[in-house]
């Protein structure tokens, strides 16, 4: 896009590019989303950011009204698989907050300076600047969702002192720490109520455009593995639970479907949330892995755009407009239950994983509902007998050799991972092929380009459509949801002829 374009955007009030860029106005000194419902200010007045810290390095602050820090993030961090994208997913997750900018350029294997230098040049700011706008955001959340001390905020979100905490809240939302807290006070009140009957930090995890909840949930329900999750409640109404092992504790997680009247009813563009974390230092890495498993900073429109015009999948698209392509929390995790699912039904591959937990997993202090572990650590898996799974002794050995992969560092899933180095190496590994290859890269590493070409529900999917091997290049960079949209195809009957009339009409 060009700023003529983006400008265009923002006269429309397009949530489309909410994340993908930020409008600064320098006549008021502030920052918004694109589809700020404020009166659009005069095309002179106008600057454009690629980034929220970008904005803020250019001395403006977040527009009160329409919250441009809450946004989700750009798609973009997604689908790149360059230094950029890589640096990206890594700053969300919180590495530069725990490891500084050499344990980022470490694990990125280029130095400090090169990183730096090119982040400026593709988001206007630097590792530092784009990690002190996460904190801030982190802040305000607690501030205005928590009855915390002002102090410990400033800890839990990632500040080294008190002093730049709050010359940093000034910078942003030119008010105190408290001043902003008060801001707030009518929310925060309603949030402490909701706290005071669930504890944890209750929030708000944004989406851009449509979201096919019904069968996210879906998904998930019938992969949750006893012990480290949980679905509660009716379709349409159910909770997603889950156990997570963090930076410096451990976590539950709950994530609802629906919004309710408080949150602002079904369609309010989020998924009402709540953290329980033994640390709340854990806040923005728990946030962003549970963005990742719910793939909340995708892009609808643009998937729907490449495979609604596909004259054999665009039907299933108009038929469920916003599905995702579900990540998964923890990649370690991901990767071992990947290998348990070889060749065997869902509900087998979860009855293992139920197992492996039960024997392995490290017990919770005291059990939450049906939650009453965390996962097992590689390093525990890599020299384990395994001898309570009834499975193949070849099995056993690949659920060995992925562990001690992981545990020694020869295969590294972080968010920052090289995807095709992450390939080759799990292909070096005894008993994995190309379709566990293929499922850890989809979503442990979030790729949105994998086609699982010899998985039976794709083959079963593509054959309910009248699809062939070579249709699937049509689909690129999508193939993720492409699959997803196969695998919901064997799920339900086939959209009819009227069906396919009226969504072609829409």
């Amino acid at each position: 896009m060009d700023d003529e374009a983006r400008y265009e955007a923002v006269r429309s009030r397009d949530e489309r590019f909410d994340g993908v860029f930020f409008t600064g106005v320098l006549t008021t000194g502030i920052y918004c989303r694109p589809s700020c419902p404020a009166v659009t200010p005069k095309r002179g007045n106008v600057r454009f950011f690629p980034s929220a810290a970008a904005a803020q390095r250019a001395g403006l602050r977040a527009c009160r009204r329409c919250r441009p820090d809450a946004v989700p993030g750009s798609a973009e961090w997604n689908t790149r698989a360059d230094l950029t994208g890589r640096a990206m997913r890594m700053i969300a997750d919180g590495v530069v907050d725990r490891e500084g900018v050499e344990g980022l350029a470490r694990r990125l294997g280029y130095s400090a300076r090169q990183i730096h230098r090119r982040l400026t040049a593709d988001l206007g700011a630097g590792p530092v600047a784009l990690a002190r706008a996460q904190r801030t955001h982190t802040a305000r959340v607690l501030l205005q969702t928590t009855a915390l001390p002002v102090t410990e905020i400033a800890f839990a979100s990632g500040f080294a002192s008190v002093r730049q905490f709050n010359d940093t809240i000034r910078e942003a939302h030119a008010c105190t720490p408290r001043e902003l807290r008060a801001r707030g006070r009518a929310r925060a009140a309603a949030r402490a109520r909701e706290a005071a009957e669930g504890g944890g930090v209750a929030l708000r995890l944004a989406h851009r455009g449509p979201y096919a909840a019904a069968e996210i949930f879906g998904f998930l329900q019938r992969r949750a593995v006893p012990g480290v999750e949980e679905v509660t409640g009716e379709a349409g109404a159910r909770t997603y639970r889950r156990t997570l092992t963090l930076p410096h504790g451990h976590g539950i997680a709950e994530v609802r479907e629906r919004a309710d009247e408080a949150d602002g009813g079904p369609g309010s563009g989020w998924l009402p949330c709540r953290l329980h974390l033994a640390d709340l230092r854990d806040l923005t890495t728990a946030v962003q892995r549970m963005r990742r498993l719910f793939d909340l900073d995708a892009d609808p429109y643009a998937v729907a755009d490449r495979l609604g015009r596909d004259p054999l999948l665009g039907p299933l698209v108009r038929r469920l407009p916003g599905l995702r392509s579900p990540g998964a929390s923890d990649p370690h995790e991901a990767a071992v239950r990947a290998v348990l699912g070889q060749q065997v039904t869902v509900g087998a591959a979860r009855t293992l994983t139920g197992a492996l937990v039960a024997a392995y997993g490290k017990p919770l202090p005291a059990p939450d509902g049906g939650l009453t572990h965390l996962f097992p650590d590689p390093g525990i898996l890599a020299g384990a007998p395994l001898e309570e799974l009834s499975m193949p002794g070849s099995r056993r050995r690949a659920v060995r050799a992925v562990a001690a992969a992981l545990a020694d560092g020869a295969l590294v899933l972080d968010p920052g991972a090289d995807r095709d180095e992450a390939e080759r190496a799990l292909l070096g590994l005894p008993g994995i092929g190309p379709w566990t290859a293929g499922y850890v890269r989809m979503r442990a590493l979030g790729d949105p380009d994998v086609l699982l070409a010899g998985d039976a529900g794709v083959r079963h999917g593509m054959e309910r459509i009248g699809a062939r091997a070579p249709d699937a290049e049509r689909w690129r960079p999508w193939r993720s949801y492409a699959l997803h949209h196969l695998w919901n195809a064997t799920l339900t009957p086939p959209p009819t002829e009227t069906e396919n009339e009226t969504a072609e009409k829409r």
